[in-house]
């Protein structure tokens, strides 16, 4: 295996497979994923006192010439809009606060909530509910309240349609760890190789494990219908760990690129 090929993918900018020109995604246009799912698949997701990191917080922030404030106050937060919903072109790429997106999983996207945060969306034409942990930005579209994913959609009943009129209501928990004063997010990765054999990347794992004194994992994504297997390092918890693990790999003869919060 020839490690200085093994270069560091930016999760945040482009997949590890290789996008259309101009473009960090392997689809031009969005759409369903391959498996086909029933809203009886799709399960709630689980409401948890997540840290509230700096990063994916940023606030303000613009977006084609319009600035977003993140709420510093969500609670009680209730709205009606139009959702609409993301699938296949993004998935295997990172959301605003570095998870990996999974059409199949119950997600959205929101412009000012804080990420992560938990909301119960109820489509206003069935009565059909799911909760959903908002880790992403957008939609940026003036009209459109919140992007869900293709999974809550589908719970929805809206998937063939496209959008649908839904009530937003935060879940508010007790015991959320607020960072977002922080200057530096922790939970920070080095994305070190994506490989389309899973063999392959159990073995930069095994490789990697011996050097680095940090967590090496092997996750799985689909995006552009393929399988990808990718080897992450991390979680680091402070920017004087994520320093040294990149000179480990540097003088191991792995190439290392900007971190991955």
């Amino acid at each position: 295996m020839n490690r200085l090929l093994l270069a560091v993918c930016l999760v945040a900018l482009a997949s590890c497979s290789s996008p259309p020109p101009g473009s960090r995604y392997t689809q031009d246009t969005d759409a369903a994923p391959s498996r086909a799912i029933g809203a009886e698949q799709v399960a709630d997701a689980v409401p948890r006192p997540d840290p509230i990191l700096a990063f994916g917080n940023k606030s303000p922030y613009t977006i084609d010439g319009v600035t977003y404030t993140v709420l510093s106050d969500h609670s009680g937060y209730r709205e009606r809009g139009v959702a609409s919903w993301y699938g296949a072109k993004f998935a295997g790429h990172e959301t605003s606060n570095g998870e990996i997106f999974d059409p199949y999983q119950p997600t959205a996207a929101h412009r000012t909530l804080p990420l992560p945060s938990y909301v119960r969306v109820t489509n206003l034409a069935n009565g059909r509910r799911v909760v959903v942990r908002v880790n992403d930005r957008g939609p940026f579209h003036p009209e459109r309240l919140i992007d869900l994913s293709y999974a809550a959609a589908v719970k929805l009943g809206f998937a063939d349609q496209g959008t649908a009129r839904v009530e937003v209501e935060v879940l508010e928990l007790e015991g959320v760890d607020d960072r977002r004063s922080v200057a530096l997010g922790i939970y920070r990765y080095l994305q070190i190789g994506a490989f389309s054999s899973e063999l392959s990347a159990r073995l930069l794992q095994g490789e990697v494990e011996a050097l680095v004194a940090a967590p090496v994992a092997v996750s799985s994504v689909e995006t552009g219908g393929a399988r990808l297997y990718r080897v992450r390092v991390g979680p680091v918890h402070d920017s004087r760990q994520l320093e040294s693990v990149r000179r480990t790999l540097l003088e191991n003869g792995y190439e290392a690129g900007q971190p991955l919060p």
